[in-house]
């Protein structure tokens, strides 16, 4: 491994992800990506995926802590937990994608090249840039609600980004650092918003680099309805709130 270059950290949150965990460790460790690391944040899941994660860390190549979490609450926690953990570590660079093998893993090396070569605070892996793509087999209600969120976001806070709710990005840790991500205390897809708002919202730029999005493979997924009304209402709360 090349201790020389940037300590990349992807942190990945789990919950019942037993079935997808080890096909994203073999994808990641497939990358050619020098000091790439890999941070689990398993909330206590049933299934026993954080077993299956500590199992992975003994017999991968790839460098793989597991942060066990005993309480599930929710996405923006698990992220939060993680990054803090992942800037402890001497991370340089965080990236933040799902379990559910829905983020293309090959797409990481190209956002670490425009963080790393550009003026971008943070990298979106963006479905609807030219080139990207949701899943074809993502129901039409779907692909709706999803175009309406991003335009709903974006009409509020003018965040200036085609895919506001995106969840696979690449932060550079002096972002994380700026925009104070401890605090931060959204979940669901209002954690997405509230972090792209807190960089936005500091002079710093957001870019965007394409994916095609795919439903996930295994498992089942975790969208409550509290988290759509969350997702609804903080918006305005950032927006007319106290800024931090």
């Amino acid at each position: 491994m090349d201790s020389s270059s940037p300590k990349t950290t992807v942190v990945v949150p789990t919950y019942n992800e037993r079935d997808n965990l080890p096909t994203l460790v073999e994808q990641l460790a497939a990358l050619e990506v020098p000091n790439l690391h890999l941070l689990v944040v398993d909330d206590n899941s049933p299934d026993g995926t954080g077993e299956v994660a500590e199992k992975l860390a003994i017999d991968s190549a790839l460098p793989i802590r597991v942060l066990h979490r005993t309480a599930k609450d929710g996405l923006g926690r698990a992220y939060v937990a993680g990054m803090t953990r992942a800037l402890e570590g001497g991370a340089d660079i965080v990236i933040q994608m799902d379990a559910d093998l829905s983020h293309p893993c090959e797409v990481i090396p190209a956002m670490i090249r425009t963080l790393t070569t550009t003026d971008a605070a943070v990298v979106l892996g963006s479905r609807y840039v030219p080139g990207g793509a949701v899943a074809s087999d993502w129901p039409w209600h779907r692909k709706a609600l999803s175009a309406w969120a991003n335009f709903y976001v974006n009409a509020i806070l003018r965040l200036g980004v085609k895919d506001a709710t995106a969840g696979f990005k690449a932060w550079h840790a002096r972002t994380l650092e700026a925009i104070d991500v401890g605090s931060i205390h959204s979940n669901g897809y209002s954690f997405q918003v509230e972090m792209n708002y807190r960089t936005t919202s500091r002079g710093m730029r957001i870019a965007e680099v394409p994916i095609r999005f795919e439903e996930r493979t295994e498992g089942v997924s975790k969208m409550s309805l509290a988290v759509q009304l969350e997702s609804a209402l903080v918006p305005w709360k950032l927006r007319f709130g106290k800024k931090r």
